[in-house]
């Protein structure tokens, strides 16, 4: 009884609280049932959301699309906020990638990616100050604004290097006869990441500017 109470409680609150994040807020992978229907579901939408991001250059536009059409918050809108203090070195070959030499600065960004107050992406980004804007620079060292809007003045495109399910809901060889897993009698068991893309970005003249590695969690995952 204690429980249906408070289930209530939570949704006159949300109901109060109509454009804003939820206080009531739950895990969505919790929803999913461990059934072959339901696995099948969500390897659809990871395949889905991932051919949207490979045929978008902004991930952030994507994501705001995904959250709109999926409903996953009362207003589809990605913010980023900035996780300070977690420096990462450039990845081995980064230079070659964005065609500088060994002495060129290299800033380093990583922020979640939500909507909604739920978190659907961390991003790390390594990218090149000399060939942004001093007010695109300007805006990343002191805001939280999601890095593709901050460059989209830039006409960027997006070459991905790779694009990795970390996570299938189905076996290997699932498309060619093998077994399905029986249906358990708990939600199905989903890690906190379950997609991941890395790419370079490219300025409108060609010049390679940011290298991106995304990893997308499981609260991409809508209600089944």
């Amino acid at each position: 009884m204690r429980d249906v109470v408070r289930g209530m409680g939570c949704l006159v609150v949300l109901s109060m609280l109509a454009g804003t994040a939820s206080l009531c807020a739950r895990d969505t992978s919790q929803s999913w049932p461990d059934t072959p229907l339901s696995r099948t579901q969500a390897l659809a939408e990871l395949q889905t959301l991932n051919a949207q991001l490979l045929s978008h250059p902004s991930a952030t536009l994507t994501l705001e699309q995904w959250c709109g059409a999926h409903h996953l918050a009362p207003v589809a809108k990605v913010v980023a906020q900035r996780v300070h203090g977690a420096d990462k070195p450039l990845p081995d070959g980064a230079r070659a990638l964005l065609g500088i030499g060994p002495d060129e600065p290299v800033r380093y960004r990583r922020v979640a990616l939500s909507c909604g107050g739920v978190v659907l992406s961390d991003a790390d980004n390594w990218y090149v100050p000399s060939r942004l804007t001093p007010e695109m620079n300007r805006q990343l060292d002191s805001s939280d604004v999601p890095f593709g809007k901050v460059v989209q003045p830039l006409h960027f495109r997006r070459q991905t290097l790779s694009a990795d399910l970390l996570w299938s809901p189905l076996p290997e060889g699932w498309d060619s006869g093998a077994s399905l897993p029986p249906a358990g009698d708990k939600p199905l068991a989903i890690p906190d990441h379950v997609l991941q893309h890395r790419a370079v970005l490219y300025t409108g003249d060609n010049r390679p500017f940011s290298l991106v590695v995304e990893s997308y969690t499981r609260q991409v995952l809508t209600h089944p």
